[in-house]
C-alpha cells in the first residue's frame, strides 16, 4: 500500500485525504495545531460559507487570479460535487443571498465533524501538533521521499501534497511555511498579498461613520479614468476606512494595481442612489425640497440618508445643517446631488493579513500540472488550496478552490 503525506489539514487537506484514502492508499495528515480545520472553523463568521451554488460554468467568473488553471479541478470535482458530499453523509445545506451555500445548521463545527469523520472511516491517520520542517527528496533531487519532522523524526513516503495555506488569519497558523517549501522545491512564488480585505482610507470623517452600514448602494474603484470595479451590494464604515462585503470583492482587482495603490492613486466613488439617474434624484430633492420648505436641511436629508451620515454629507456639500430648504441654492442642490451619485474617497492602502480572509499569490501556476496538481519540477509532490496562486472573491469560492484543488491532487497522489 502506498503511503500519501498530506502536510496541512485544512479545508484543501482534508479534501485531499478524503480523496488519497479513497483510491486504497495509507494516507497520513500531518497538522501543526490541536485539532484540524482551525481556519475553517472561523470560516463565514462561523458558519461555514461550503460553496457557491451557481452554475458551475459561471464559477470562473468570480476568480480574478489564473482562473483558467481550474478548469480541469472543477471538471473533476465542482461545487455540486461538494455539495453531494456532504449531503450523502447526513450534513444538510442550505442555499443564501448571493447563492451562497451554508450548512442547515449554521455550525462550522459540524461541517469539519464530517470531513473528519469521512477520514476516519477511511483509515486516514491525522497527527496533531506535528511541525514539518524539511522535505527530503531523493539524491537527484527530483523524486519526493519523505519529510522531516521538528522533533527530528523522518516520515517517509510515496508522493506527499503541501496544503499549507497562505498567511491570512496567521493566528490559525496560515504562517506561509508552504511558501518556504515550495522555494526549497525550486519553485517560483508570486509574493503574498493580502486579499478579501478592507481598505485604508485617507478621508478622516470615515471615523466619524464608523459602524455605519449602507445597504444597496453601489462602488466603483477607479485609477484615473480607467474602471478597475463595479459591484452592488453592502458597504460598511470602519475607524481606518471602509469594509463590507462590496469593498471585500473590490480588493481581489487590485492585485495588478499594487503601484499605484503604493501611490495613492485609487479612488473609491460610492453612489448612494444607484436605483435613480442624476435626473430622477433631481426631481426627488425637488419634490421634498416643496413639501418641506421651512425645515431645516438637516431634517430633509434624513429622508434620504442614514442620520449618522447627514451630518458628515452636509459638511462636505458645505451646506449649514440648520439652513432653510427654502434658502438652499440650485448650485447648492446640484453639489447634493453629485455627491450621492458619486461621493469619492481616496484609497491609501489595504489592511494587513490579519484581517484578510484569503492569501493573494502563491506558488506559480505555469509550474502545476493543472490536471493533477503534481509540481512539473520534482515528481510526486502536489499543492492544494491557498497556497497556489489562485483566488477568488467572497461568497463561498475560494472554499471551492480548496475542495477541488485537494481532490485532484488527492486523487492523483
Amino acid at each position: 500500500m502506498k503511503k500519501v503525506i498530506i502536510v496541512g489539514a485544512g479545508a484543501a487537506g482534508l479534501m485531499a485525504a478524503i480523496a488519497a484514502s479513497g483510491k486504497n492508499k495509507k494516507v497520513i495528515l500531518l497538522e501543526k495545531n490541536e485539532k484540524p480545520g482551525k481556519k475553517l472553523f472561523i470560516t463565514g463568521k462561523g458558519r461555514c460559507n461550503i460553496t457557491n451554488a451557481c452554475a458551475p460554468s459561471e464559477l470562473f467568473e468570480h476568480i480574478p487570479t489564473n482562473p483558467r488553471f481550474l478548469f480541469s479541478a472543477f471538471e473533476q470535482f465542482d461545487n455540486q460535487d461538494m455539495e453531494s458530499l456532504l449531503n450523502k453523509e447526513g450534513l444538510l445545506t442550505k442555499t443564501e443571498r448571493g447563492q451562497r451555500v451554508f450548512p442547515l445548521s449554521d455550525h462550522s463545527s459540524d461541517v469539519i465533524k464530517t470531513l473528519r469523520n469521512i477520514c476516519e472511516r477511511q483509515g486516514v491517520e491525522i497527527r496533531c501538533h506535528t511541525v514539518v520542517s524539511e522535505i527530503l527528496l531523493s539524491p537527484e533531487r527530483d523524486v519526493f521521499r519523505g519529510v522531516r519532522t521538528r522533533d527530528g523524526k523522518i516520515l517517509e513516503g510515496d508522493s506527499l501534497i503541501l496544503a499549507t495555506g497562505g498567511c491570512s488569519y496567521p493566528s490559525t497558523g496560515s504562517t506561509g511555511d508552504g511558501y518556504a517549501f515550495a522555494r526549497a522545491l525550486g519553485h517560483t512564488i508570486k509574493e503574498p498579498e493580502p486579499s478579501l480585505v478592507p481598505f485604508i482610507m485617507e478621508e478622516k470623517w470615515c471615523r466619524e461613520l464608523m459602524g455605519l452600514t449602507l445597504k444597496n448602494v453601489s462602488v466603483q474603484i477607479k485609477d484615473g479614468k480607467k474602471k478597475i470595479y463595479e459591484g452592488f451590494g453592502e458597504f460598511l464604515f470602519t475607524h481606518f476606512g471602509v469594509s463590507g462585503p462590496l469593498v471585500l470583492t473590490a480588493s481581489t482587482r487590485l492585485g495588478k494595481f499594487q503601484e499605484e495603490l503604493k501611490k495613492g492613486k485609487l479612488r473609491l466613488i460610492l453612489d448612494l442612489k444607484p436605483a435613480l439617474t442624476t435626473e430622477q434624484l433631481e426631481k426627488r430633492l425637488l419634490r421634498e425640497f416643496d413639501t418641506w420648505r421651512n425645515k431645516n436641511i438637516s431634517n430633509v436629508v434624513e429622508q434620504l440618508l442614514p442620520r449618522k451620515m447627514v451630518p458628515v454629507f452636509l459638511e462636505m456639500a458645505q451646506i449649514p445643517p440648520e439652513k432653510k430648504v427654502r434658502e438652499i441654492s440650485r448650485q447648492e442642490r446640484h453639489r447634493m446631488t453629485e455627491l450621492m451619485k458619486g461621493l469619492t474617497m481616496n484609497i491609501r492602502g489595504v489592511r494587513g493579513f490579519e484581517e484578510a480572509i484569503i492569501t493573494r499569490g502563491g506558488v506559480h501556476v505555469k509550474e502545476i500540472n493543472p490536471a493533477t496538481m503534481e509540481s512539473k519540477k520534482i515528481k510526486n509532490v502536489y499543492f492544494a488550496g491557498e497556497l497556489l496562486d489562485v483566488d477568488a472573491e467572497t461568497g463561498g469560492y475560494n472554499l471551492q478552490i480548496a475542495w477541488s484543488t485537494g481532490y485532484v491532487a488527492g486523487v492523483h497522489a
